[in-house]
C-alpha cells in the first residue's frame, strides 16, 4: 500500500510518525473517511466541508487548501487501484514536547491511507442486524470528527460482546446516534433522524439519505428521538459511509417492527444503490 505522509507518497512500511506527535500523546486531531466507488471519491465536497469544520473547531490551520486536498486524495486513490475502497485522512496538531497548551509554530501532521471496503454479507440486508442501547458517555462536541474515540470504542465493544452489530447511544432520555453511525427510525411511515447539533456527528451518508427521501417524495423529518420512540419504531436504520444503510431487526434482544428489514428501508436502500450506480458511471458527483 502507498500512503501519504506530510507531503510524500511512500510505502506503508516506510511511513513513520514521531512518538511526540500530539495525535499519539493526546488524541489531538481530526479525521475523515471518504468512500471510493468506481474510482470516484464519494461526495468529496461534503467531506471536505466537514473536515474544514472540524479543523476550525479544534483550531488547527488547514495544511492544504480545497484544491490541494482533492489533488492529494485523487493521487492517493490512483496509486492504490482496486474495487470499492475508502480513504482515511487524519490531521493532528503536530509534533511537540508534551504540554496541554497548543505548541507555537508547529506544522500539522497529515496522514492518509486507502483500505478496501468489504462488501456486506447479503444476509444482513435480508435479515437485518442486532443493536443494543448504551448510555452516551461521550463529550459535548460530538459534531467534531475527532480522533479521540475511546468512548465510542467502549460502546462498540459492549455491542460486540452482546452479539450485536452496533451500539445506539442514549443521552438524557433521547437516542442520538450509533457508536460509529447515524440513526434513523420510521414511525407512522415517516422517516425520522435527530437534528444536527453538538450531540452527534453530521454524517455525509445521513445527509444523502435525507436528500434522497425528499427528492423521491418519502416523508422525512429531523426530530429528537425519545428512547421510548426508538423502542416502538416500525423500522430502525444505521447509516455511515462504509455501512451505507443497515436495517436493525432486533434492539436489546427484542424485535423491531416485524423483526426483519421493513418496506421503507427497502425503498431507501434501492434509491441509495441507484445513486452509487450513477456515481460509478459519472452521472453525478
Amino acid at each position: 500500500m502507498t500512503v501519504y505522509l506530510n507531503g510524500e507518497f511512500l510505502p506503508e512500511s516506510e511511513a513513520k510518525i514521531s512518538v511526540l506527535d500530539r495525535g499519539f500523546l493526546f488524541g489531538d486531531g481530526v479525521y475523515e473517511v471518504v468512500p471510493v466507488f468506481g474510482g470516484r471519491l464519494f461526495r468529496l465536497e461534503q467531506h471536505l466541508d466537514r473536515l474544514e469544520r472540524s479543523l476550525s473547531a479544534v483550531r488547527i490551520d488547514p495544511p492544504l487548501d480545497r484544491a490541494g486536498w482533492a489533488r492529494m486524495l485523487e493521487d492517493l486513490v490512483a496509486r492504490n487501484p482496486g474495487d470499492d475502497r475508502s480513504v482515511y485522512l487524519q490531521v493532528t496538531r503536530g509534533v511537540a514536547r508534551r504540554d496541554h497548551a497548543f505548541p507555537p509554530d508547529v506544522p500539522p501532521t497529515v496522514f492518509a491511507m486507502v483500505s478496501p471496503i468489504k462488501a456486506p454479507d447479503p444476509a444482513l440486508f435480508e435479515q437485518g442486524v442486532s443493536a443494543v442501547t448504551v448510555p452516551d458517555t461521550r463529550w459535548n462536541r460530538c459534531d467534531i470528527k475527532a480522533i479521540t474515540l475511546l468512548a465510542n470504542i467502549l460502546a462498540r465493544q459492549q455491542a460486540v460482546e452482546a452479539g450485536a452489530a452496533e451500539a445506539i447511544l442514549v443521552r438524557g432520555g433521547f437516542a442520538t446516534e450509533g457508536a460509529a453511525s447515524n440513526l434513523f427510525v420510521v414511525a407512522d411511515g415517516v422517516i425520522v433522524t435527530p437534528p444536527k447539533d453538538t450531540s452527534l456527528l453530521p454524517g455525509i451518508t445521513r445527509d444523502l439519505v435525507v436528500e434522497l427521501a425528499q427528492q423521491h417524495g418519502l416523508p422525512v423529518m429531523e426530530s429528537a428521538i425519545p428512547e421510548a420512540s426508538l423502542r416502538d419504531a416500525e423500522e430502525i436504520w444505521l447509516t455511515s459511509s462504509t455501512k451505507e444503510i443497515l436495517p436493525v431487526a432486533r434492539l436489546d434482544e427484542r424485535a423491531v417492527g416485524e423483526g426483519r428489514p421493513g418496506p421503507v428501508w427497502r425503498r431507501m436502500f434501492d434509491l441509495y444503490q441507484d445513486y452509487k450506480r450513477k456515481l460509478r458511471t459519472g452521472e453525478h458527483g
